[in-house]
């Protein structure tokens, strides 16, 4: 009796929040100018009367639905090839009809504030913003949001809308470098929906679940509802950047703060998947791309970024449910941060989850700014994530990743390192610095050492029988590594 009253209350819930108690409703995500996923099932869901007959007519077929008794409806069309503009109609006691539906590829862009950083901040925006205008790129921006559970619909603060300057301005810099770039050499059109969040954790946008089935990942449980003093430091830093906090105190201004106050919820494990990307895993996409890192290096977190991003990304696919699609990723860049911050085993936690299928990283190891958490230069990040693109997601065969590491091997005195995607392999814009080797002791020395074909050859004095090696092993290397393609070797440390 109790649980059929309690599924009653919610029954009446559900049905008293639909507008007029009867109009047909839409996710967020649906609006005109949007982009529907090619060569995957076209699935339209939404909200209406309890028991109410729902049709949805896209490119020439209608599909019905009846709402279940919390008013909720699904329909399923079938796969069609990119093209448009489109028209899709869902009727039901009302209409709603979205004019300008583009059929193409789908891109979710998520992580912290690199991934978010706006075009209108770029080091090329005043060259490509007023050339953003492209009607085959559609953009959409999630509204920042937290939840305890995971939610039904995302808020968005840019609804769809075709890519223009004004559009582009506050849109994902490195997000639309990107999508442009996939655009022009697939030639169909792109959508990408930015939904990202300065300074927050991996494990606020992985699923709770997943986090908790885990052992290994009780330590990111130590986050929740709470952040560390040392922590506060350096997202202040992140956040307001250095250049601000000093120009503040050369001027003998009160020292900037914080547009919020800890503890963060944003921080909390799960509650960005729940408010911001759950509600979308409905949604068919051709996959993700992803930037983020930075705020997961505190010395007690690096050590569990490995395990907790290869969860983040198995998670994204299962719950999407349509299969390993494409997850791309960029290694975070050079900075030099501070003591309580390590940001080498972040890039190789990042490196070591190129095991996964259909993954692909972008390097930018030599393209950050030392003394800026946020580097400008958002154009060549972005193309480097086009380039995996390319060959991850469209089989294209293009060289789309500098050298990577494959193994050591003794010789003489010293050790040969042997890489992947090392055609040409070349220094560039200075000597071959960067590498460490080590014998049984563990204790590294700064090696010399020579290129030999595809490989490189390492050496040093106090070292007589190196057993490891490792590369750009600092939060800001000068590293001078690169392929024939001009793309550079990601730094990496190999096992003893």
């Amino acid at each position: 009796m109790v649980k059929t009253l309690m599924f009653g209350l919610l029954a009446m819930l559900s049905f008293s929040a639909l507008p007029g108690n009867a109009a047909v409703t839409l996710p967020a995500v649906f609006s005109s100018h949007m982009v529907i996923q090619r060569n995957l099932p076209a699935h339209v869901w939404g909200w209406a009367a309890a028991g109410e007959t729902v049709s949805v007519t896209f490119r020439g077929e209608t599909k019905t639905a009846t709402t279940d008794e919390l008013g909720e409806w699904s329909v399923f069309l079938s796969p069609g090839s990119a093209g448009g503009p489109f028209v899709l109609t869902v009727k039901g006691q009302t209409e709603r009809t979205l004019e300008d539906v583009l059929v193409g590829d789908i891109w979710l862009a998520s992580g912290q504030s690199n991934m978010e950083f706006e075009m209108r901040k770029s080091s090329t925006a005043a060259t490509d913003l007023p050339k953003a205008g492209d009607s085959q790129l559609r953009l959409m921006i999630v509204k920042k949001k937290t939840a305890e559970y995971g939610q039904e619909d995302i808020e968005t603060t840019a609804a769809w809308a075709a890519s223009s300057p004004e559009t582009a301005r506050e849109f994902s810099a490195v997000a639309w470098y990107f999508a442009k770039d996939i655009e022009e050499h697939e030639h169909v059109p792109v959508g990408v929906i930015d939904a990202t969040w300065g300074g927050t954790l991996a494990e606020s946008w992985t699923r709770l679940a997943a986090i908790g089935e885990d052992a290994a990942l009780a330590p990111v449980f130590a986050s929740r509802g709470h952040m560390e003093d040392r922590r506060v430091e350096a997202l202040r830093e992140e956040t307001l950047g250095p250049k601000m906090i000093a120009d503040a105190k050369a001027k003998g201004l009160p020292e900037p703060k914080f547009p919020w106050n800890p503890p963060m919820v944003m921080w909390a494990p799960g509650m960005l998947y729940n408010g911001m990307i759950a509600p979308l895993t409905p949604f068919p996409i051709k996959g993700v791309i992803w930037y983020q890192g930075e705020s997961n290096s505190a010395i007690e977190r690096a050590s569990s970024y490995e395990r907790l991003f290869k969860t983040l990304i198995e998670d994204l696919r299962a719950q999407w449910q349509i299969g390993d699609f494409p997850f791309l990723y960029v290694q975070i860049a050079n900075f030099k941060s501070t003591p309580l911050e390590v940001w080498a085993p972040i890039r190789e936690a990042q490196r070591k989850a190129l095991s996964l299928r259909n993954t692909g990283m972008a390097v930018t190891i030599d393209i950050g700014n030392p003394d800026d958490v946020h580097p400008t230069d958002k154009l060549t990040v972005g193309r480097r994530l086009a380039l995996a693109g390319r060959a991850v997601a469209y089989g294209e065969t293009v060289e789309f990743s500098g050298p990577m590491f494959r193994q050591a091997t003794a010789e003489g005195s010293g050790l040969r390192v042997w890489f992947d995607h090392a055609d040409g392999l070349q220094t560039r814009g200075g000597s071959l610095t960067g590498f460490e080797i080590a014998g049984k002791d563990g204790i590294y020395a700064p090696a010399e050492g020579r290129i030999d074909g595809g490989t490189v050859v390492l050496s040093a004095p106090s070292v007589e029988k190196p057993i490891a090696v490792r590369y750009g092993w600092s939060n800001s290397p000068e590293c001078h590594l690169y392929n024939r393609a001009g793309l550079p070797a990601s730094p990496f440390q190999s096992t003893r």
